[in-house]
């Protein structure tokens, strides 16, 4: 997802470095990104032979480095007939205009779908962090602050809508991919209905809440270190939707977890600041902080059908090592509303869970 997090790991110390060369599929789309980077102004003092592999995508975009006279650059390779590149494009701009550090595009060649950035460093904030050790704050109010500047930049009309139909369309793909696909099971008329009851339910409490601009990945992953001020990626799928999305993509991150009162506080930091700031937060933080979690649902179910999708389809299976993640997620929240407590029996059942009755007695 992000550029550098999929890159491969570093050379032990004392190694020498061995960048990934640049392997082309296409020898057409190799000439093309050639006759292109040598047309890219000379004052840029572009090293063809540097050219690297920095990472791929979860989608079918690439991304390689090069040297340049100020220092490395990146370059998108994305296929126009796979990749549109315009959303890129439009909303690096918008998040510039709203003061975030982002990807500069400096050269765009839209018919081919390459484009050259500037380099917003090789470190995540996902990649810094100790993972053994307390969950660390300090990157984490950055984040929020980032996100208040996104939201309070928010206008209707310029993203995409996160309306009911699209909600709905990611809903159904836990059903589609993750279990037809992966777990092979055919769900029956009730098991369905279950479903379709849930989603409704979860659909129309997201919508509850007013829309702001939604980065729709905004975690530790696609969060970048740097001394000039943390920086921003994987945002070309930016909508406007509701407020609750982006916080509870940041504190219940699909590759890394904390417990339940790091993630309230940071919540409720997030909750003050943009009240405080004006935006449509409203005035009960446990109002909010149940939305949330309404919200963090609906995008658990999505993910865990997009990683089946990337494993069955794409051929990439490092995702779905996250699964266990997601069913967590899905069961820690159903088992706090009753209202989903049919959903979370039907989750149980199909991960094979055996949940003992609260009135079982134990073995003698």
């Amino acid at each position: 997802m992000s550029l550098p997090s999929d890159a491969p790991d570093a050379a032990p110390a004392g190694a020498p470095e061995s960048p990934p060369s640049v392997q082309w599929t296409d020898p057409q789309r190799r000439l093309a990104f050639e006759a292109w980077l040598a047309s890219l102004p000379t004052e840029l003092g572009l090293q063809p032979q540097s050219l690297r592999l920095a990472s791929a995508d979860a989608s079918f975009r690439r991304y390689l480095r090069i040297d340049g006279q100020q220092g490395s650059l990146v370059i998108m390779d994305a296929p126009p007939d796979k990749e549109n590149s315009q959303p890129f494009v439009q909303i690096a701009a918008l998040m510039q205009k709203a003061g975030l550090r982002v990807p500069q595009v400096l050269a765009w060649a839209q018919q081919d779908g390459f484009l050259l950035l500037t380099d917003l460093g090789q470190h995540t904030v996902l990649q810094s962090m100790d993972l053994s050790a307390s969950p660390p704050l300090a990157p984490y109010l950055e984040a929020v602050d980032m996100l208040v500047r996104w939201q309070l930049a928010s206008q209707a009309g310029v993203l995409p809508a996160y309306d009911e139909p699209l909600l709905r369309r990611e809903l159904e793909l836990y059903p589609q991919w993750y279990i037809a696909q992966h777990l092979k099971v055919t769900l029956d008329s009730k098991q369905r209905a279950i479903l379709d009851d849930a989603f409704t339910r979860i659909v129309q409490d997201n919508l509850r809440w007013p829309s702001v601009y939604v980065h729709r990945d905004f975690m530790p992953r696609n969060l970048m270190v740097s001394p000039q001020g943390m920086g921003l990626l994987d945002f070309q799928d930016a909508v406007y939707g509701p407020i609750t999305y982006d916080i509870a993509s940041l504190m219940r991150d699909a590759f890394v977890s904390w417990d339940e009162e790091f993630c309230l506080d940071v919540t409720v930091r997030y909750w003050q600041k943009a009240r405080k700031a004006g935006l449509p937060v409203g005035d009960d933080f446990g109002s909010f902080y149940q939305a949330v979690e309404w919200m963090g649902l609906q995008r658990h179910l999505k993910i865990a059908g997009i990683f089946a999708r990337l494993t069955l389809r794409d051929g990439k299976p490092q995702y779905l090592a996250d699964t266990p993640r997601f069913i967590h997620y899905i069961r820690s929240t159903c088992s706090r509303y009753m209202a989903l407590k049919p959903l979370l029996r039907l989750v149980e059942s199909l991960e094979g869970i055996e949940v003992p009755s609260a009135f079982a007695f134990g073995r003698q």
